[in-house]
């Protein structure tokens, strides 16, 4: 599902930033795309920390193999020793059921997002052990699509700035926050073309 904003929003930053504006006609007629429900890709997300690509989807294999159903309640049901069979460490065992134990007990209020705020999703999200605040942003933007988020701490949104603003210098917090509201209220749109600048293949969470 392309986000209904995604043609405004691309046209308002490549009006605004020349960058942006080179960037928008190299990518046309591709977007941000929305996969998987929001237990699954967090899950998926919880698997895949730390380790590679290939890894997490040989891990994720074996995952699929094991579980009758993906669903917090199916988890619930499976023994440690089942889960840790699968690949998972001790710590992300603890983890994916510590995500599986949130949306049981409705501390994930999955029908009510779309009246939260982001920095309220991401506060219910961060509770989940296992959760950070880069996992939570990255979740808000390829999941929910929410089209402001603006993730700070993520290495390939400061390369890009740094190669396409600061002659290679990578800026620091302050100032990549400050660069960033230039492209307000469309700062997920920005960043996904940053993104696809340095790496043309669409990235799908």
């Amino acid at each position: 599902m392309t986000p209904s904003y995604w043609q405004q929003a691309s046209a308002d930053l490549a009006q605004l930033d020349p960058v942006l504006s080179a960037l928008v006609k190299r990518f046309a007629g591709k977007s941000l795309v929305s996969r998987g429900d929001p237990f699954v890709t967090l899950l998926r997300s919880i698997i895949g920390q730390q380790i590679s690509v290939k890894a997490a989807d040989s891990v994720w294999a074996r995952f699929l193999a094991a579980l009758p159903a993906v669903t917090p309640v199916a988890l619930l049901a499976m023994e440690a020793e089942t889960l840790r069979s699968c690949g998972l460490s001790v710590r992300k065992v603890e983890y994916v059921v510590d995500l599986a134990r949130h949306f049981v007990s409705g501390q994930i209020h999955t029908n009510r997002w779309s009246t939260m705020s982001d920095a309220e999703i991401t506060a219910e999200l961060t509770a989940v052990r296992g959760i950070g605040v880069w996992t939570a942003e990255m979740f808000l933007i390829f999941n929910q699509l929410r089209p402001d988020v603006f993730p700070l701490d993520d290495l390939g949104l400061q390369k890009a700035v740094a190669i396409h603003y600061y002659a290679g210098e990578r800026p620091g917090r302050r100032l990549l926050a400050e660069h960033g509201e230039r492209w307000r209220p469309w700062r997920s749109v920005a960043t996904w073309y940053l993104w696809r600048s340095l790496d043309p293949v669409p990235v799908e969470y």
